[in-house]
């Protein structure tokens, strides 16, 4: 067995606790979670910061960590699109060879589960043999009615080579599925267990598409050769079209959320949706450059969860760092909130909360040291370290 004390532990399902004492078995498994008037039998390591669980990423695309500084930055999502197009076929090796590389970068960065989303079956093998557990999102792409029915019969097929990992099935974006493949993964999704995890107005132009049928992606279906004369513009932004389209009886998770308003989250709640938020905010700035009204979401009673999207929209595949990014533009959310955001929520959403997520004891949650704190605020020096 093994003991730590730090400065602050946070089991996140309790108080913080100063001074705190946390030991685990060599399996990593919590024995015990303690004050320093408690403290257990046998040595103790003295730890400088703080102690948290290990970190869950709800959105990656660790396929696409090829493209590390291959697309240009701040050009915003029709652009992004086009040019993850144009670079994304590679030889197999090296895709594989920086899926691994990428996946030793988030454990060792104190991740120890993700939501991964996967267009291809490459990722199948170091998924496999990861310390990390994953859950892989098969994504489906049709905006033409008539494609529909392939489309999902070819993502079931991927399906099947991913398990008996955990899989599921999920649409793309509200821009890149049509009407009738939504219903095809609705009905999917009420008959068995299929996690949803959908990329949610990350720009104007989607919400100017959907409302109007105007915008960059009249050009962007135009670039690809997509007839979209079946579509009629709805007078309401994308996400308020799609949500009458989503199963009740999965959780489902809206990523980017850039340009979600009050409105959406209102419109949301009059809905009986499991809906679930994720921010991944450097990847905004890669893209875009800016940040949801992420201060529109607390407190409206719904999960909050983190992600760090891929490399080719981020620098680095590191929770800590989305975490630095949010409290350094809204100074006013906690650090303890952001590492419940980063830890537990994420594991209730993967459905893994039994083992990931918090301390306690007999559960299996990673244990990660953060460091070069000020107080308990992020700044740019603090750093994580996993212990566990």
């Amino acid at each position: 067995m093994k003991s730590f004390r730090a400065d602050y532990v946070f089991p996140v399902y309790a108080d913080p606790i100063k001074n705190g004492i946390v030991t685990v078995n060599d399996q990593g498994r919590v024995i015990a979670v303690t004050d320093q008037n408690n403290p257990p039998d046998g040595p103790i390591e003295q730890l400088s910061g703080v102690i948290c669980p290990g970190f869950v990423n709800t959105h990656c695309h660790i396929e696409l960590s090829h493209l590390k500084d291959k697309i240009q930055p701040r050009g915003g999502l029709v652009d992004f699109i086009k040019d993850i197009q144009t670079f994304r076929d590679a030889d197999n090796k090296q895709v594989t060879d920086a899926i691994q590389k990428a996946d030793e970068e988030m454990y060792a960065n104190g991740i120890v589960a993700v939501g991964d989303i996967s267009n291809s079956n490459l990722s199948i093998p170091v998924k496999a043999a990861s310390k990390l557990y994953y859950h892989t999102f098969v994504e489906t792409f049709s905006f033409l009615p008539q494609n529909a029915e392939a489309i999902f019969n070819k993502a079931m097929e991927l399906l099947s080579e991913f398990k008996p990992q955990s899989c599921s099935i999920t649409p793309h974006a509200p821009y890149s599925v049509s009407k009738e493949l939504f219903k095809l993964i609705r009905k999917h999704s009420d008959a068995e267990q299929n996690l949803i995890s959908i990329h949610n107005q990350e720009c104007e132009d989607e919400n100017k598409f959907y409302r109007y049928k105007l915008g960059g992606f009249i050009e962007l279906y135009k670039h690809f050769g997509i007839d979209i004369s079946h579509f009629k513009p709805q007078a309401r932004n994308s996400l308020q079209s799609i949500i009458p389209l989503l199963t009740n009886k999965q959780q489902v998770l809206l990523v980017h959320n850039t340009c979600t308003n009050l409105k959406d989250i209102y419109f949301i709640k009059r809905f009986d949706r499991k809906i679930n938020w994720c921010f991944c905010p450097n990847a905004n700035l890669y893209i875009e450059n800016r940040l949801p009204k992420i201060q529109l979401f607390i407190d409206q009673g719904f999960n909050i969860t983190l992600g760090t999207d891929s490399l080719a929209s981020n620098s680095s595949l590191c929770i800590l760092s989305e975490m630095r990014t949010v409290q350094k533009k809204f100074p006013s959310i906690s650090t303890e909130k952001l590492i419940e955001w980063g830890t537990v929520n994420g594991a209730k959403f993967l459905g893994i909360d039994d083992e990931k997520g918090t301390l306690e004891p007999g559960k299996t949650p990673g244990l990660n040291l953060i460091t070069g704190l000020d107080g308990l605020k992020i700044t740019p020096e603090t750093k994580v370290r996993r212990l566990i």
